[in-house]
């Protein structure tokens, strides 16, 4: 009763022991699972500030786009405002050399105008002389008569009629054409007017049509964004429905079965399966490190020093029946234990033991 009382006493210690190495074994992994839950926290927290920043950059980048569209409608409007001002250039440029050729030629003018203040000159010269000559009295070459008759004074009266008549027809015909001059003139100035008022207001269209333009375009941008994105959304919403379908399906599927008595499914057996070998491998792992830990600890020796000798006997029981069988130590003079013998022992010749004589 005591051999089985001490022997129960050890292995309750034994058991004590495992039970002491499986809660550390458990605090262990109890740790590890805070650690790794910490870890998905932080991957977590990680993957959030990554989204915002991913959307900060989306955010930036529209803002980007908008820019540039606005830079290409003020570009727009500014190639406008220079093809405007090219047009209004060549016009002016156009003005300029109908003005320079309606300008008569200076240097022209001038020989002329000196030529004919010379033949002025000569004029004055030679009526002077005329004059001279004509005021001579004791000249008689200075009366030179004319040849023909002299019409009657009747006709010369029809004859100044019909000259004055003539007249005031051509009198007439002036009037008329400088009314026409200052009516087609005054028709010039106002399509003039209504030209330059109609650059502005085209000008001022354009600007309109160009700015009405591109809010089309952006206006177009933005619905077929919207419309890509509804129909990603309605893609998104019919996988998703059909997923549901499935699922529902699948679930009716696993109730009928284990109403029957079989597994869900053919899929959450072979999860179950294999969950049941990863508890088995874990659990021989676990064996195989507990067999492992006891295996080192036969091997240490007093001083902590770790050995993989076999180990000797250093207690004996003895064959006396008087006493107990209990392990008694050998002490100072232990049994010789001789090492095994290696793979050279077979060259060597095993010794013949000669009888002794007594």
């Amino acid at each position: 009763m005591k051999e089985k009382q001490s022997q129960q006493r050890m292995d309750i210690e034994k058991l004590n022991g495992m039970i002491n190495l499986s809660e550390e074994q458990m605090v262990k992994l109890r740790k590890r699972y805070e650690r790794s839950v910490q870890h998905r926290n932080d991957r977590g927290i990680n993957l959030i500030e990554r989204n915002e920043e991913v959307c900060i950059f989306y955010e930036k980048v529209n803002i980007q786009d908008q820019m540039i569209r606005n830079g290409n409608v003020e570009l727009q409007s500014r190639e406008e405002e220079i093809r405007f001002a090219k047009m209004q250039l060549s016009e002016e440029k156009r003005n300029m050399e109908l003005l320079r050729r309606n300008v008569p030629n200076k240097k022209a003018l001038e020989e002329e105008l000196m030529t004919l203040q010379i033949q002025l000159q000569h004029c004055q010269d030679r009526m002077l002389d005329l004059e001279k000559s004509l005021e001579n009295p004791y000249d008689e070459t200075r009366v030179r008569h004319l040849e023909g008759n002299d019409l009657p004074p009747a006709d010369l009266q029809d004859k100044i009629e019909l000259l004055e008549t003539r007249l005031a027809e051509k009198e007439e015909n002036l009037l008329e054409k400088d009314l026409i001059f200052e009516q087609v003139s005054r028709l010039a100035t106002r399509t003039k007017g209504k030209a330059e008022a109609g650059k502005d207001d085209t000008l001022h269209l354009a600007k309109t049509v160009n700015d009405m333009q591109s809010r089309i375009k952006d206006t177009t941008r933005k619905m077929m964004a919207m419309v890509s994105e509804l129909s990603m959304n309605q893609a998104n919403a019919m996988k998703m429905q059909q997923q549901l379908k499935e699922q529902e399906a699948e679930l009716e599927q696993c109730y009928i079965r284990m109403e029957k008595g079989e597994p869900p499914s053919e899929e959450i057996d072979r999860s179950w399966l294999r969950c049941l070998r990863e508890e088995d491998r874990r659990y021989r792992e676990k064996e195989e490190m507990r067999m492992v830990e006891e295996e080192e600890e036969q091997y240490k020796i007093a001083g902590g020093v770790t050995t993989t000798a076999e180990p000797r006997p250093n207690a004996y029981i003895p064959d006396d029946d008087s006493e107990l069988p209990i392990p008694r130590p050998y002490g100072k003079h232990a049994p010789f234990k001789p090492a095994e013998q290696g793979s050279t022992m077979r060259h060597i010749r095993k010794p013949v033991p000669k009888p002794i004589e007594i």
